[in-house]
């Protein structure tokens, strides 16, 4: 495993692998060695090493939720409880790890944070609306958390307008060119 310094200087490879992955994770290791310019055995080791690092957490698609019949898309922020005690605390984040891990769940991110007056959030679709205040309704059973301070922020999927859907082909041209200005 690299140390915290290694971690943050990858190789120029390394890097330009993690973004063309990025682009498109369905590209053989040979076509991906045709785009890096390096051979095809280099791709598969460095790709087994990443994964092995924690680099690469998941090969996954992004599907038009709303074609497979997710029809809202919700940030919920919640905060805790003033005198939320420890384990009570620990509760909540058990519970947390566990919705968020839950198969099937339509829970796809529960994090803490910092900012808009709140402790944490979570990202979640769904198929109706009923669906979206199941989920809220059960975030505001819990012990721990103040039901009081939770607010969303909804997407209706079935909009006509869309400013940018969910990618990370942008986010990986990002990548590549801010690691060209380092150098």
């Amino acid at each position: 495993m690299r140390n915290d310094c290694e971690s943050i200087i990858m190789k120029d490879v390394e890097l330009r692998l993690i973004s063309e992955l990025m682009i498109n994770s369905s590209r053989s290791d040979r076509q991906l060695a045709k785009a890096l310019g390096v051979s095809q055995p280099t791709v598969s080791r460095t790709k087994a090493r990443l994964e092995k690092e924690g680099y690469i957490s998941e090969y996954t698609i992004i599907p038009n939720f709303n074609k497979i019949g997710y029809h809202l898309f919700a940030l919920t922020f919640f905060s805790w409880k003033q005198d939320v005690s420890k384990s009570e605390m620990e509760e909540a984040i058990k519970w947390a790890q566990e919705k968020a891990g839950a198969v099937p769940s339509n829970v796809v991110l529960i994090e803490r944070g910092i900012g808009v007056s709140h402790d944490a959030f979570m990202v979640s679709f769904h198929r109706d609306y009923s669906s979206y205040t199941n989920l809220v309704n059960e975030i505001k059973r819990s012990q721990s958390v103040d039901a009081a301070r939770m607010e969303s922020f909804i997407v209706n999927l079935d909009d006509e307008i869309h400013y940018r859907t969910l990618t990370f082909s942008t986010l990986a041209k990002h990548l590549l060119e801010t690691n060209q200005k380092k150098e």
